[in-house]
């Protein structure tokens, strides 16, 4: 059953009625007890609050603090797996389309590197969660140069890349399906665990592969769990490892 969503109303009269008819949601004027999860404007940004006893704090898009600004400042360089996976080498810095965003941290370290970064989002909540977060750190002067590499398309990644011309197929195509995280660690990670009460299960990890093999120039990067399986149990051309994760790399296929 697919989850229920309010917005709570906090007193940012104009944007929570913007926002509640964008996503076509009720305006609560009370805690949205009878609904799963509430958006709402709090500390200057727009958050996402799961209503079930016992579930974890709210979850918010913010580059400018926690673990992306510690990714950012610690310099996660050219020769980090994740930069390597998307191909890039001295000389070399490739345009990457990232079809499953989330919440933009591994798309704000490629903007961080000098990537160009287009995001597709199908989530409407996430994508206005992302796209608060992209609009408040490109009030920063810290951020502003990153975040304007960064650009953000609501839509359904399958039928984006297929409806895609030549001329503006990426360099490299990054996807971050969503995996099933089991055992004492996944409350923890409180983003993740709210993405996957809010959206499921990956239903569609196959059939955007292979879209995004028919429309990457280079090289697909697929982001795993060390020991997960292979996306839609397609053995890769090679991979980047990394102590917890690694990242399958197909080449592309035939473009239509």
């Amino acid at each position: 059953m697919k989850p229920t969503i309010s917005i709570l109303a906090t007193g940012e009269t104009e944007k929570e009625e913007a926002l509640a008819k964008r996503l076509s949601c009720p305006l609560s004027r009370s805690p949205a007890i009878s609904s799963d999860f509430c958006l709402e404007y709090a500390q200057g940004r727009l958050q996402l609050r799961q209503c079930t006893a016992g579930a974890p704090g709210p979850v918010y898009v913010d580059f400018s603090q926690g673990k992306a600004a510690h990714r950012r400042r610690q310099g996660e360089g050219r020769r980090s797996p994740l930069a390597r996976a998307v191909g890039m080498k001295p000389g070399f810095t490739p345009r990457v389309l990232d079809a499953t965003a989330g919440f933009g941290s591994d798309a704000f370290v490629l903007a961080t590197l000098g990537c160009e970064v287009r995001m597709v989002e199908q989530s409407p909540v996430v994508h206005a969660l992302l796209q608060d977060g992209l609009y408040r750190a490109g009030e920063t002067d810290e951020l502003r140069d990153i975040v304007s590499r960064m650009s953000l398309v609501h839509g359904n990644a399958i039928e984006i890349l297929s409806s895609m011309d030549e001329s503006s197929c990426p360099d490299s195509i990054y996807l971050d399906p969503m995996y099933p995280h089991k055992g004492k660690n996944a409350l923890a990670k409180k983003e993740m665990y709210t993405l996957q009460q809010l959206l499921g299960p990956d239903q569609q990890g196959g059939q955007l592969l292979d879209a995004a093999r028919r429309r990457a120039i280079k090289r697909v990067a697929v982001k795993r769990p060390a020991r997960a399986p292979f996306l839609a149990d397609l053995t890769p051309d090679f991979q980047v490892r990394a102590p917890k994760t690694r990242y399958d790399i197909y080449l592309p296929t035939r473009r239509e």
